[in-house]
Formats: structure tokens, sequence, C-alpha cells
């Protein structure tokens, strides 16, 4: 019988079936939580005939791949359709920033097959060796020609391929429009005097240095990436005067907005892609004065325990078809020509996902050297502890 204290409302259930469609939790915590962890194993045990069979696959791949994302990022079933195809389950762990990333992947034994750096983060990744070559002769569905290069150079690193293009967006504000007399915001300078004045506790920004310290820095007209130390200062002082106004400090930022909790958050393309999608009063902007353009791509850790399963995983993924699936998932654009043609007409006229040319002008890709810059990192630290 269940305990009192072990029941889980049906709201609750709602709100974390919904998380791990989205891919923002893994399917053991979603299990978990749910209560329905225990009850599959209790199953499974009894009646055998209800674990799912490995399919046959091209080659042993293993039973298992795990992949180290963002929130919000994946079709769910585009992972339950390739272990139907291969048996080897997905395993997602999700992160909330680049710095998490390296700091795990520096650590040692992340058990990561597969992983989602930034454009930016690469070098880095090299430089410390903990980032494989890749061997396309593994990729069959990888065709470089097919890719804009703006958004797949950063995948090489002297003549070497280490990481294939997996989408590129950029990073701007969704605010709830229904709490500010059906307007917009337009600038960060808005973004952070609102946070202090109406929007007071209702503001949340990033868990994550490169973003949060870069739009304080566009606040001033500075740099997205300044690693300037009197420009920092005044992020800092901008940054540690709206802290006691935020509502959180967080990249998991949509189920706030949504329950309206929040109004206002840092958000990246595809998530202001998805809240206006279900939400219309919730609009994503792009910041006058600048921001961050990046892209995205899929990687293999130095060591990871499951190589063949990383490949087929991320061959998997680029098939066009199934890329496809992807971005009408995720809302983040594709720098694949292959997979842009099977895009329906909306989505290729959408402003979220391909903004006016003039809009992404003021924008910069991140610095490697943000990355590692320790003033940034301890401005971060202080930020968060203030």
């Amino acid at each position: 019988m269940t305990k009192d204290s072990d029941y889980i409302s049906k709201r609750k259930f709602m709100e974390e079936l919904g998380r791990y469609r989205k891919g923002s939790i893994t399917r053991r915590h979603f299990l978990n939580v749910t209560g329905l962890g225990a009850a599959t194993a209790v199953m499974g045990a009894a009646m055998p005939g209800l674990r799912p069979s490995p399919a046959f696959a091209e080659g042993n791949i293993g039973d298992r791949v795990i992949i180290a994302t963002w929130p919000n990022y994946h079709d769910p079933s585009n992972f339950e359709a390739f272990t139907e195809a291969t048996g080897a389950h997905v395993q997602v762990n999700v992160f909330g920033s680049n710095e998490e990333m390296l700091a795990k992947l520096q650590a040692g034994a992340t058990g990561w097959d597969v992983y989602v750096p930034t454009n930016y983060t690469i070098s880095t990744y090299v430089d410390e060796g903990l980032i494989e070559p890749l061997d396309t002769s593994k990729l069959s569905n990888y065709d470089a020609s097919a890719f804009d290069a703006r958004y797949a150079e950063a995948g090489s690193v002297d003549g070497t391929l280490y990481a294939v293009p997996k989408n590129w967006g950029s990073t701007g504000m969704a605010v709830n429009t229904a709490q500010n007399g059906g307007k917009p915001i337009s600038s960060w300078k808005e973004f952070f005097d609102i946070s202090r004045d109406k929007f007071s506790g209702r503001s949340m920004v990033h868990d994550y240095q490169l973003t949060t310290i870069g739009s304080a820095l566009n606040y001033f007209g500075y740099s997205f990436n300044s690693v300037d130390e009197a420009e920092l200062a005044d992020a800092e002082k901008l940054l540690i005067d709206v802290k006691p106004h935020l509502f959180a400090i967080t990249s998991d930022y949509q189920p706030s907005m949504r329950n309206g909790d929040a109004w206002l958050t840092i958000c990246w393309s595809g998530d202001g892609k998805q809240l206006n999608t279900d939400m219309p009063e919730i609009h994503y902007v792009l910041g006058a004065e600048g921001g961050e353009i990046w892209s995205d791509y899929y990687a293999i850790p130095k060591g990871a325990p499951h190589t063949d399963a990383a490949y087929a995983l991320i061959n998997f993924l680029m098939d066009p078809t199934v890329n496809t699936k992807e971005v009408l998932a995720h809302g983040y654009p594709t720098a694949d020509a292959k997979t842009f043609a099977l895009l329906p007409d909306e989505l290729k006229n959408d402003p979220i996902l391909f903004p006016a040319q003039e809009l992404l002008s003021p924008l910069e890709f991140g610095a490697a050297a943000t990355l590692t810059d320790p003033n940034r990192a301890e401005l971060m630290a202080r930020f968060k502890s203030a």
C-alpha cells in the first residue's frame, strides 16, 4: 500500500511529465519522483515479457549511451526510437552551464559518452585533452558541405574535427507582456531596470557566467565578452544591486515562467520559441545593445565508456528526418541545409528562430577567454553568494 507521504498529486505528476518530455530531467529522476520506478521494477521482475528487448542493430553498441546536454533540448521520442533501433537506452544528464560541464570533465569519471559543448569552449577542451577527435567514417549522416560555416567552423581546431554542429541560436530575454501592459521590452537596460522596479521578485538570470555577466556588460554598452577589469567591476555592481530583486538564478527557467511565478528571464531562443508557442503573451526579444549568438555541437569526451554507442547516437541525431523532429520540438534553428529544407515554411519564416539580420548584427559569439577567465569566475561566485 502506498503511504500518504509517497503520494504525488496529479498536478505534480503532470509537471514532472512535462519536464521529462522536454529533456529537463532524466528518465530515472522522473520514475523516482513519480513512484513509477519501483512499480516498473516490480512489474518487470514479475513479468519479464514487459521488458523491452533489444532491437536489431548494425553491430553491438551495448545497452546504453549517456548524453550530457541542455534543458529542453531534444525530442524524447527520438531517443526512444534510437533505443528501439539499437537496443541502447539513452540516459540524459542535464547541465546548466559550460563552466559546469568543463568542471565535471576536469574532475574525471563523468560517464558521459556524448556531450553538447558551445562553440567558444571547444578549443579549451582540445587544449586540456578532454575531447576525442571524430572519425567521420562512423558518421555517415555528417556532410560538412551542408552546414553554414559560421555555425560549424568552431568544431575544428588546427585542422582536426572534434565536434559536429547541432544547431545555433541567440541569447535574449523572455517577458510576460501580460504583466507589462501588453508591451515587450527591448534592451538590457530595460531588463535590469524593470527587474529592480515593477518586476521586483519576478525576474531571473542564468546560473551561467557567460550570459549573466555578458548581459550586465551589455547594459553599459560594453562587449558581451569583456574581460576588462574596470568594465567587469561595473557589471558586478549592477548584478549585486539587482540580486535582492531576483526570483531565481537558474538556467532551467521555463517552469517558473509557465506557472507565473516569474515574468522575465534571460532566455535562449529555443526556450523563447517554446514559451511563445504555448503562451503567446510571453515574447522573446533580443537586446538592442547586443547579446550572444552561439552554436552548439555534438562531441565525444576523452575516455567515453561507450564509444560505439556515442557514434551511433550522434549519427542517428544527424539524420535530417530525425533532426527535423528535433527542431520542431526544441525550436532552435539548424545550420544543416538538408534539415532546413524539410522544415515547414512557418518555421523557416519564424522571427524567433531566424531573426532579421539587423537584429543579429550586434550579437557576439562567445570568446574562449571568457570560459577560463578567473575574474569572471570570481565575479559570478561573489554575485551568487551575495
